[in-house]
């Protein structure tokens, strides 16, 4: 029964990763900061910080002061389960 709990839960967080997949959001802000990994962005006096690397598009001439709309997903990085 303890099994099934786990497995059922596993495989909650799976489906719900899997459907967070494909949801995009995004910001748009004044750039503060550009290097080879890595975007900062003043969004209204608050600063994001982005990843991004040679599989992110850039659209145009991005350099500081640029104004840009960042799109971007939200997925779990690691999901460790513990046993109880």
């Amino acid at each position: 029964m303890k099994r099934f709990i786990v497995f059922a839960v596993a495989l909650v967080l799976v489906a719900s990763i899997a459907f967070a997949a494909g949801k995009t959001y995004q910001f748009t802000g004044k750039v503060l900061e550009v290097k080879d990994n890595v975007i900062v962005v003043d969004k209204n006096g608050e600063k994001f910080e982005m990843a991004k690397d040679a599989n992110t598009k850039v659209k145009g001439d991005l350099k500081v002061g640029a104004k840009v709309t960042v799109k971007y997903e939200s997925r779990a990085a690691e999901i460790e389960v513990k046993a109880k």
